[in-house]
């Protein structure tokens, strides 16, 4: 599960440096499908992964808006904080935690907190989907979709290894 959002977050932070290729303009204009613009869509993965991982943690959302983050540095800005916030978070997490019971504000239903760190995963592979798509609308090479071949299992590796001594 952490060797996921290792890979949500590089493949996120490969498509900040892909973006810097478009114009304002480009990154504003509402598309067919997804969130409708592409800095939209990178905002509200951001946006997502942070609210329902603090409220995972027992943490009020922090409301931000959008219209404060019109341009791709302050997305990133924004994702990199949150990051650092959530990367502390996520290095405690065990298994133990999955089947715990929690609820957020907005949602009516009880959720465990497995089955939303689960679905953070699964929100953020569909948008950069969605990403590929426009990528390939515009004429571009999106960025690769591989968890082969990124190092990330080795790097986990040595991280627990790390851990122990």
């Amino acid at each position: 599960m952490k060797m996921l959002f290792s890979y949500n977050w590089q493949v996120r932070d490969e498509w900040f440096e892909w973006c810097k290729q478009l114009s304002t303009e480009q990154l504003l204009q509402q598309r067919v499908g997804g969130a409708g613009t592409i800095l939209y869509t990178l905002f509200h993965i951001a946006d997502v992964e942070y609210s329902w991982l603090r409220g995972v943690q027992g943490k009020p959302d922090l409301v931000v808006a959008y219209e404060d983050h019109q341009s791709l540095q302050q997305v990133k800005e924004l994702s990199d904080a949150w990051r650092v916030e959530l990367s502390a978070f996520l290095e405690e997490w065990s298994g133990e935690q999955d089947d715990v019971a929690v609820r957020v504000p907005w949602s009516e239903e009880e959720h465990t907190k497995g089955e939303i760190i689960r679905h953070v995963l699964a929100h953020e592979i569909h948008h950069m989907g969605q990403l590929s798509i426009w990528a390939r609308e515009m004429g571009c090479k999106p960025i690769s979709a591989n968890v082969i071949g990124r190092g990330l299992a080795k790097k986990h590796r040595e991280k627990s290894k790390n851990l122990e001594m």
